[in-house]
């Protein structure tokens, strides 16, 4: 794969904070989601008890994982299907491009898959000819606009309807200035619609496969890897390694969890169960990709990150996502397992990810498989000033700090000189442009005296 540029989260992130409206907006938009999402945790008595399983179910499939890759290949093979391996992302594109050659395909219609996107599938294909089609209305929203996906459940999250119908109308010829949904779906739905007829290879992701059985699960809510994959007579299925689980009756257990996380809802409104090619005139070729998953696994500190189900509750939730935007993280996938993900494959290009997070805990608090994400991301940050990778002003910032916290009397002259400037100084003194710190970020009025006063006073008395 290309050399990845560094990310630098603050200065991706400026614009989409300095625009208040939208970013309020979408504040508001991914909380409803994690609001859904509360109301049916909370309608599932045992609901931890489905958590701590799952997180059970995903630690004991990693520890095992060679002996599972083994026994699904395995089945499945025996089902018809045939297992393809991959050791990066490039493997992974030759091995679908070496599918359509074979089958001298020009045209294919793909449903939603971070894989595919983490490996730069699409604009591979491209690049030889092939004409790639996303069929999920959020990911053909942002393929039309030439955008990456800027969530993994929710892809066109940052997107108003307003700027939908600006693109539809560039593209699908709908009238200008409409922005009703229900007339911006009946159009791509048109549109879709013809693509699906034309499409001569099917691609999907996986959510769940099934050692047991050799089978796997997509799951959608507007069906199009169905019908993306009824249509051809090639089925081409992409995974990350991670996604096995052991047994069958393992599944119930993830498809409670999923759908209630992402969105709110009790289930998707298709769960695609797979197994084997659907006929004898038909193939079913799946794809296994590693890319950094046997690195990763072999990490004490960051192994249950492979643990993710994909289900971007971690991002309705975090007040910095929510703030700035997917496409500020500069990665396939954002938000906080984005930003634990991201410095395993490439530690000097993403480092100021593990700083996008405020500690609150609340990633971890709703992670479905119990990820600790708030204590990874800390660790991240050891791991960084270990690597010598963290920027010398932040350096020099955490000297001075620990020079202050060792020194009570400085520490108290400092809190003093500190409350009178925010009460007394003019505002450029904190609001101007070499403090970049606080750009669309105000300071709270200083209380008159401090905690240390408070104290003093409190105890006499």
């Amino acid at each position: 794969m290309n050399k990845l540029p560094i990310v630098d989260h603050p200065t991706a992130a400026h614009d989409f904070v300095v625009n208040d409206e939208r970013s309020h907006w979408h504040d508001k938009a991914l909380w409803f989601v994690r609001s859904k999402r509360d109301i049916q945790a909370h309608s599932v008595p045992e609901w931890e008890y489905l958590r701590s399983l799952a997180s059970q179910i995903k630690t004991h499939t990693i520890a095992n994982l060679d002996e599972y890759l083994e026994q699904f290949e395995r089945n499945a093979t025996a089902l018809g299907a045939t297992v393809h391996w991959a050791a990066d992302g490039d493997e992974h594109n030759e091995i679908v491009l070496s599918i359509l050659r074979q089958h001298e395909t020009s045209r294919i219609v793909k449903s939603k898959s971070m894989l595919t996107e983490e490996c730069g599938l699409n604009h591979f294909l491209e690049e030889n000819a092939i004409e790639v089609v996303d069929t999920d209305l959020g990911e053909r929203i942002v393929q039309l606009r030439h955008e990456p996906p800027s969530h993994i459940v929710l892809p066109a999250i940052h997107i108003k309807k307003e700027e939908v119908g600006e693109t539809f109308h560039e593209h699908l010829g709908t009238d200008a200035g409409a922005s009703d949904p229900q007339y911006l779906t009946e159009a791509a739905r048109g549109h879709m619609r013809s693509k699906f007829l034309a499409g001569e290879v099917g691609i999907t992701g996986v959510n769940f496969a099934i050692a047991e059985t050799g089978g796997f699960v997509v799951c959608t809510n507007e069906g199009n890897a169905d019908l993306g994959v009824s249509l051809p007579r090639v089925h081409i299925a992409c995974m990350g390694i991670e996604k096995l689980i052991p047994r069958f009756t393992d599944l119930a257990v993830f498809t409670r969890l999923l759908a209630r996380s992402a969105t709110g809802q009790p289930i998707t409104s298709y769960t695609s169960h797979f197994h084997g090619p659907r006929d004898d005139n038909s193939e079913l070729h799946i794809v296994m990709v590693d890319n950094g998953r046997s690195r990763l696994r072999e990490s004490r500190e960051f192994r249950d990150s492979l643990h993710c189900i994909r289900c971007g509750a971690c991002m309705n939730t975090c007040p910095v996502y929510r703030r700035s935007g997917g496409h500020s993280y500069n990665a396939t996938v954002p938000g906080p397992i984005g930003s634990v993900l991201s410095p395993t494959r490439d530690a000097k290009s993403y480092k100021s990810l593990p700083y996008a997070c405020s500690l609150c805990g609340s990633c971890t608090d709703v992670c479905p498989v119990k990820i600790p994400l708030h204590h990874q991301l800390l660790a991240w940050r050891k791991e960084l000033v270990g690597k010598r990778l963290l920027p010398w002003g932040k350096r020099f910032g955490m000297k001075m700090a620990s020079l202050l916290f060792q020194h009570p009397r400085l520490f108290a002259i400092a809190g003093r000189m500190g409350r009178l400037v925010l009460r007394f100084a003019p505002r450029w003194v904190t609001h101007n442009r070499f403090n970049t710190w606080t750009i669309a970020r105000e300071l709270p009025q200083p209380p008159r005296e401090s905690f240390r006063q408070w104290y003093r006073r409190h105890r006499s008395s």
